[in-house]
């Protein structure tokens, strides 16, 4: 098994001008880092978005633990590649890189067995619900709406989801009426999301939770950040909208921390952050054991599968930016019709995904 790998770049100024803003984050571009992994005359993929140093992270500490390991044994690469970071730090770039690798072995394998991955690891439905996410504070209304319509009225998804906190909650007056719009352009039959990316403190967030519920407002993403369980905890016992965080978690026993503080009534993971597949089906087994449903979050292309095989699947986020590179990308995209995406439906081997080497080539950084 000889790994390979590469990484591209996309500007962001291609469809949304400017800068992209969330609660309090800004970014004008997105690096995907590519990993391939060869097994005999199958090629496995999987990728992160994360820093180019992720690359060379992989070529330099990864790669020699995982080449002439029986494609069969992705658990046990998982825990080789885990060993080979630890004085490195495994949070942050290690376990994204870590991530990347561990897609692209479970892809190899499933290729090597002819199967979609989703019949590998076993499906528990065949339906994967997803929800509609972008709503950025930089959007004006007009372009917040229409983005909110494409995906009730145009796709069929009833589920969509806004960014507020502008500018670590300075803005709460604009917070509001952009929630109070984007309720006016999907109307009562879909759910309304928000996301403050932590940028509330803790009781402006109990505060701004008021005027939420009263917009139908169910789910509150990271009111305050997820780096202090303790708040998040508290004004999840003080709110009626669902408190949901995790997508910052890079290992298991981060997952488990915020379980064991009930700071979350959804927990979400990051398949791409928290060491891949291995890792994110483990989350969900720790979230099940405490009746709790868990949610992928972003690259909804590289969740699809593992996300058909947990029985406490809530949703999978299909975050605009991250569907419209992996459509530029990759052929094999998946199609959010009825508010669902179907894995495995093509019967195309492993993810169903094949890097499209005419279009990538244009954004490819190294």
């Amino acid at each position: 098994m000889l790994p390979t790998w590469h990484y591209f770049l996309w500007n962001l100024t291609s469809q949304s001008p400017g800068v992209q803003h969330q609660g309090e984050a800004s970014w004008d571009s997105t690096t995907l880092v590519l990993a391939t992994v060869r097994c005999g005359n199958v090629t496995g993929l999987g990728y992160t978005y994360a820093p180019a140093a992720t690359a060379r992270l992989i070529s330099g500490l990864l790669a020699e633990v995982i080449t002439g390991c029986s494609a069969l044994d992705v658990p046990g690469m998982s825990e080789a590649m885990h060993r080979a970071v630890r004085n490195a730090g495994l949070p942050g770039v290690a376990a994204q890189a870590i991530a990347a690798v561990d897609i692209a072995l479970w892809d190899a394998k499933a290729r090597v067995l002819g199967l979609p991955l989703v019949d590998l690891l076993g499906a528990v439905s065949r339906k994967v619900p997803v929800y509609g996410s972008g709503g950025f504070t930089t959007y004006d209304d007009a372009q917040q709406e229409r983005q909110l319509r494409g995906w009730v009225e145009d796709q069929g998804i009833p589920r969509v989801k806004i960014k507020i906190a502008e500018s670590w909650g300075r803005h709460e007056s604009r917070d509001r009426q952009r929630v109070t719009k984007a309720r006016a352009a999907i109307g009562d039959a879909a759910d309304l999301y928000v996301d403050a990316n932590g940028g509330y403190s803790a009781k402006q967030a109990v505060r701004m939770s008021r005027a939420l519920a009263q917009e139908g407002v169910t789910w509150f993403e990271e009111p305050v950040s997820s780096d202090h369980l303790a708040n998040l905890a508290a004004i999840r016992e003080q709110v009626t909208l669902d408190v949901a965080a995790g997508e910052y978690g890079y290992t298991l026993p981060y997952f488990e921390h915020m379980l064991a503080a009930g700071a979350v009534d959804c927990l979400q993971a990051d398949i791409t952050r928290c060491g891949g597949i291995t890792i994110w089906l483990r989350a969900a087994a720790l979230a099940q054991a405490r009746g709790i449903d868990i949610s992928g979050h972003c690259a909804p292309h590289a969740h699809a599968h593992a996300a058909a095989a947990v029985p406490n699947l809530r949703h999978l986020e299909w975050f605009h930016d991250h569907v419209r590179i992996e459509r530029l990308l990759f052929d094999g995209a998946l199609d959010p019709s009825d508010g669902s995406i179907t894995p495995g439906a093509t019967q195309f081997p492993g993810l169903g995904l094949t890097l499209n080497d005419r279009r990538a080539q244009a954004y490819r950084a190294g």
